[in-house]
């Protein structure tokens, strides 16, 4: 049996990348999926390449901003007639050094990612616990692990991710409701691949595995915390890095 049947799922950042492998992979497990994203048109592009209005519904979403949250999530109420999963997957990279990074970039990257997820996060919850069942998977990073050079807004905010995950678990374990989250490390996409190739080679001499990771590699751990094969975890945070910084 398909392992998300009948169930409605939302992603927040659905329209491209790791989110849209989530949501792709949600489907194929049987899934309804409502996706959140600022562009309207290209989410609206993802829904009709998951399927169409059956399967798949476009909202315009900032996460920053508690009211279009409450908008996603009602989006899949109403339409789908559940919240059974949430994922919190949207997010921005402004990077420097500190020594050049303005107060605004730091105020941004950590909005989007941490406020962004505690919205998502607190929203569902409240949702969910009256359902008594439900599970909610942050996406965080392997900088929220180890910090990155230039990266201090988003090696905080993903770190923030954790101890958020860890906190609204304990909160909502005894109303049946799971939170988790996953630490992508190096994955393939059009802005890892537009990286200097000194940086590239430096980061998969990082790499155990010798390789970057798929998309879709992160999209298989979000489904096994969002299905009943993880109905024993909660609070954990598991990294697809390939083993980088075991």
């Amino acid at each position: 049996m398909a392992l998300l049947k009948s169930r409605t799922a939302v992603v927040t950042g659905g329209a491209q990348g790791i989110g849209y492998a989530i949501a792709e992979r949600f489907v194929a497990e049987g899934a309804r999926v409502v996706l959140g994203d600022l562009d309207l048109a290209a989410t609206e592009a993802a829904v009709e390449r998951l399927g169409g209005p059956e399967v798949a519904a476009a909202v315009r979403c900032n996460v920053t901003e508690a009211s279009d949250v409450d908008t996603l999530l009602s989006r899949a109420v109403d339409d789908f007639g559940s919240l059974d999963v949430v994922v919190n997957n949207a997010g921005i990279t402004r990077d420097a050094t500190m020594r050049t990074m303005t107060e605004d970039e730091f105020d941004q990257v950590v909005s989007v990612h941490l406020k962004g997820t505690w919205n998502g996060t607190r929203k569902a919850a409240a949702i969910m616990r009256e359902q008594k069942s439900g599970a909610i998977v942050n996406i965080s990073s392997l900088s929220g692990k180890v910090g990155m050079v230039g990266q201090t807004n988003y090696s905080a905010a993903k770190a923030g991710i954790v101890g958020l995950t860890k906190a609204a678990a304990k909160e909502m374990a005894h109303h049946g409701v799971r939170v988790n989250a996953v630490q992508p490390g190096l994955i393939r996409s059009a802005m890892t691949e537009a990286m200097p190739e000194k940086a590239w080679e430096q980061k998969m001499s990082e790499i155990p595995m010798r390789r970057a990771g798929e998309v879709a590699e992160v999209a298989n751990v979000v489904l096994f915390l969002a299905s009943d094969l993880s109905s024993y975890m909660t609070g954990t945070v598991l990294e697809v890095t390939g083993g980088r910084f075991m």
